[in-house]
């Protein structure tokens, strides 16, 4: 049977850098084909191409059996092929409809919107898929797991064949995943083709009818599930042997390091998002804090590392009372950040991987005497940095913008614990690494626990949290509604918490009427 879709020596060469080497693929009708892969590995140039972003240099592409020119996106959706991205592209204060209608617009006379034959289409796919979304709801109130769906919607109202999905599970809870599996299964059975694009290697082997993994921009194998384990499609994306559980021993908590009380934090649009939270945090133990993203998190970590004014509450470090201190005056006693977005604020991408590795250092000895930088020192530590941490750099003088993900969380990772610290603020800090990557900051945060640093650790990828934490707090609508030992967490418990569901109630029986 001819694939509906086939890639043939797709080729992409970038300044310096070979994207994809003569990769071919192809797509079954009515298949799930997942793609694995580290970062910087070609998938996401590959997809680009496919989806009209990017032109090859060299290589074919055909659907359905012809070959086709993709110049563009709209090109792409002329032929059937539809992308859900990882960031979801909605405006939340339209509708439902509003969002799925927007640029093919259904007209009535005089050229006026027909909502609601749209809406009617709209209500018509969701049933026939099962995606159970209500066309005239608003974007902004719904969960992340109906807002993909939206998405999904949108490619199919469009007559998308072909389905590329870009990290969906990345924001979405355990309970939202399998949801959105059952969703993906209902369309391959009504002749849909979907490429799944995930880190996640549990994922992959629930959800894929074939596995391809690409290394450095070249197609290393083929496989399915049957004949792969998550150990084998590791090595695969890494070209070495890779540990996939966290190495940790037994914790002894000693002291609180850190004492939140009765918080209360606004967002940008001046709402509540951190609702009156209490914690505490131990030297030696690992705390973290589950939630899907945008329950207040964000607001809540740059709060206590001073990039955020608190509205009420307070915030005590080893006795000390740090609840109005900036940045600078944090990171002075002895607290490390790794933030949520490297890029935006945990680097200064133009500067070189030098002067990012002595951002919060540099104006301090030996790195400045008498106002002036000593480069000298600072060039001689960043290279022993890059060595110590395992950086691949081409240099120390090289733009820190030019690495990839990995290497630049390195970056803040190896600045951050090249100082005495007494607490470490980690914020996702795996978000969007490989397993390779992944594998490296896990080990470096347990180090820095076992040598009797507190740990705040927060992240929306609830096996991160379940390896890693002593203890586990769950936030939901900046609230936090539940806190666990390590030993009474349960996967499904915490995915529920983390739904705003507690567990006992989930499980009461239902009354009938």
């Amino acid at each position: 049977m001819t694939p509906i879709l086939e890639l043939k020596n797709i080729t992409k060469r970038f300044p310096g850098v070979l994207a994809n080497d003569q990769i071919n693929l192809n797509l079954k009708e009515g298949e799930i084909h997942a793609l694995l892969g580290e970062n910087g590995a070609g998938k996401t140039t590959l997809m680009n191409i496919l989806y009209g972003l990017y032109s090859q240099d060299e290589g074919q592409v055909f659907v359905r059996g012809n070959e086709v020119n993709i110049q563009s996106p709209s090109d792409a959706i002329a032929l059937g092929i539809g992308m859900v991205h990882q960031h979801f592209m909605l405006i939340p204060v339209f509708t439902v409809t509003e969002n799925v209608m927007l640029g093919k617009e259904t007209l009535r006379a005089l050229d006026i919107l027909d909502r609601n034959a749209a809406a009617s289409k709209v209500r018509q796919i969701s049933e026939q898929y099962k995606l159970e979304v209500n066309p005239d709801d608003y974007v902004k109130d719904l969960p992340v797991g109906v807002q993909q769906r939206v998405e999904i919607i949108k490619l199919l109202y469009r007559e998308a064949d072909i389905l590329i999905m870009d990290e969906p599970t990345a924001v979405l809870t355990p309970q939202e995943a399998d949801e959105l599996f059952n969703i993906m299964r209902s369309l391959t059975e009504r002749g849909k083709s979907i490429i799944f694009i995930t880190h996640k290697l549990r994922e992959v082997l629930e959800i894929a009818d074939r596995i391809t993994v690409i290394r450095r921009g070249q197609v290393i194998g083929t496989t399915i599930p049957q004949e792969a384990d998550r150990e084998t499609l590791a090595e695969m994306m890494v070209g070495r042997e890779v540990s996939l559980e966290v190495d940790k021993q037994h914790g002894e908590p000693g002291d609180v390091v850190l004492s939140v009380e009765d918080l209360f934090v606004l967002d940008e649009r001046n709402q509540v998002a951190v609702d009156g939270v209490s914690f505490q945090v131990r030297s030696g133990e690992v705390f973290g804090i589950a939630g899907v993203q945008g329950n207040g998190q964000t607001e809540l970590v740059e709060a206590l590392t001073g990039l955020r004014d608190k509205q009420d509450g307070q915030v005590i470090l080893m006795d000390q009372d740090i609840t109005h201190a900036n940045p600078r005056q944090v990171t002075e006693k002895g607290v490390a950040h790794i933030p949520e977005d490297r890029q935006r604020d945990g680097l200064v991408l133009p500067f070189p991987v030098a002067d990012n590795l002595v951002l919060n250092t540099f104006y301090q000895p030996p790195f400045s005497k008498r106002v002036v930088l000593q480069q000298d020192v600072i060039l001689k530590t960043a290279s022993q940095l890059v060595e110590e941490f395992d950086i691949r750099t081409p240099s120390v003088v090289t733009t820190v913008g030019s690495l990839s993900g990995g290497n630049q969380q390195k970056v803040i990772v190896a600045r951050e614990f090249s100082r005495p610290i007494k607490l470490l603020v980690a914020s996702q800090p795996t978000r969007g690494l490989d397993v390779g990557s992944v594998e490296y900051i896990h080990g470096r945060i347990v180090e820095k626990r076992d040598e009797g640093c507190a740990v705040l650790l927060v992240s929306s990828e609830l096996d991160e949290i379940m390896e890693l934490s002593d203890r586990i707090a769950v936030m939901y609508r900046g609230k936090i509604v539940e806190t666990l030992t390590q030993k009474e967490a349960t996967k499904e418990g915490v995915g529920l918490l983390m739904a705003g569901i507690h567990p006992e109630t989930a499980a009461q029986p239902q009354p009938v009427n």
